[in-house]
């Protein structure tokens, strides 16, 4: 097991580039189910999930060939398993994403339920929900969801509540189904799009995208495409915040800034300079930050996936704020880690009060889960002495080379292995 260790108090400047979207990827291998025909991906990042995936797909007798650097080469000429063993999706809930192009294609599936999560419970019902009303038989056996059906049909279903990966799997089970599925209530989030849109580039017709109402014909046939795969923004937001909490000058390039802007506006309103161009954004700052209030929401809101973060910027904010958590019910675990290293938080329900101090000091800290550890290493890159930060195989499911992207900025970070387990 590896650590982070971090000699804090570096204002990081220069230059990043940011890393193909760890969620548009992953959506988009299990997409590749859906045709006989070879897919090809470019700007693929590495990242642990992304090995996960290509082990499942090869599970089901997938043929990968990762041919270049950031290129990944999937052809599904056949499928020869149609099982998603609990080994692989326990350790990454969006396995259960080959569920619906599986069901579509060839008629069944078999695949583990995910079970708990550690930022909180994220149930797949909605997904079983929507295959259910387009004809699918589902069983829940020994752990495992069952699926059945001679041919799925379009239907018109709403769903319950807005969930991305829902979203995407009942999007391309409607792919392959015979006539037109209505699915509303969507979540929005530009990874949904860009799965629509690799599909219309495969044949399919899918319509409504960035709106809670999407409409997909079904297809008979899809084939395959190259692909380059969309910037991933919740890295683009994570080094805007590390060059933020270090006091420093980060620009950020190849990104969307349109799906940055609820987090742009929060910097804007903590006094940093912010400077948007077409593909890049910079943040600089001339000071402490003010403290400033946010509240988690589905996108286009503010990303529960930037709010540990940005609560480590708050930490060394000046004056106070509160940070509401309303999309997980347990995503706060990073708070007692920050505590630890001097932050003045605490914790109320969903909400976090946070003052902030004029200094927070480096310190032994455990991960807890993807995003906290961004946070904590954030934290580490601000605080004066150094900081290790222990159980970071988090951070290696979905950031492409972080340290090395840091040390560019001119952070003094390395990875080491660890005795502490």
């Amino acid at each position: 097991m590896d650590k982070i260790v971090i000699r804090g108090g570096i204002p990081l400047n220069g230059e990043v580039t940011i890393s193909g979207a760890k969620n548009a990827i992953l959506a988009l291998m299990c997409a590749s189910l859906l045709t006989r025909d070879e897919m090809i991906f470019h700007g693929v990042p590495t990242l642990n999930d992304i090995r996960t995936t290509k082990q499942l797909l090869l599970q089901l007798g997938v043929c990968l060939d990762d041919f270049a650097a950031g290129t990944l080469r999937v052809k599904a000429a056949e499928i020869s398993d149609h099982t998603a063993p609990y080994e692989l999706v326990k350790t990454m809930r969006a396995s259960v994403m080959v569920l619906g192009p599986l069901l579509a294609r060839e008629g069944k599936a078999d695949v583990s339920l995910p079970g708990g999560c550690a930022i909180g419970a994220r149930p797949i019902d909605q997904h079983l929900k929507g295959l259910e009303a387009m004809g699918a038989r589902i069983d829940l056996e020994g752990g495992y969801v069952k699926a059945r059906a001679e041919r799925l049909q379009g239907t018109d279903f709403t769903f319950d509540l807005k969930t991305v990966t829902g979203a995407e799997n009942l999007i391309m089970a409607a792919s392959l189904a015979k006539g037109t599925t209505v699915l509303r209530n969507c979540a929005v989030e530009p990874e949904i799009a860009e799965l629509a849109h690799v599909i219309n580039r495969m044949g399919g017709c899918i319509d409504g995208t960035g709106t809670e109402t999407i409409v997909i014909e079904g297809k008979d046939r899809l084939h395959g495409v190259v692909h380059e795969v969309m910037p991933d923004r919740i890295e683009a937001g994570t080094y805007l915040m590390a060059g933020a909490v270090t006091r420093g000058d980060v620009r950020v390039r190849h990104c969307r800034p349109a799906h940055l802007s609820a987090l742009l506006e929060k910097l804007d309103d903590a006094g940093l300079r912010v400077d948007v161009g077409e593909d890049e954004v910079r943040v600089a700052t001339n000071g402490r930050v003010k403290s400033n209030d946010v509240e988690t929401a589905p996108y286009p809101g503010f990303a529960t996936d930037f709010q540990a973060q940005y609560m480590a910027l708050m930490a060394l904010a000046d004056g106070q704020s509160m940070v509401t958590e309303t999309v997980f019910e347990n995503r706060f675990m990073h708070v007692s880690e920050l505590v630890r290293m001097g932050a003045d938080i605490r914790v109320s329900g969903r909400t976090a009060r946070v003052r902030g101090v004029q200094q927070l000091s480096g310190a032994h800290v455990q991960a807890t889960d993807l995003r906290a550890s961004a946070c904590l290493v954030l934290a580490g890159l601000a605080a004066q002495g150094t900081t290790e930060v222990h159980r970071v195989y988090h951070l290696d499911r979905g950031y492409d080379r972080l340290e090395d992207k840091l040390a560019a900025l001119g952070a003094d970070i390395r990875r080491e292995k660890d005795d502490i387990l």
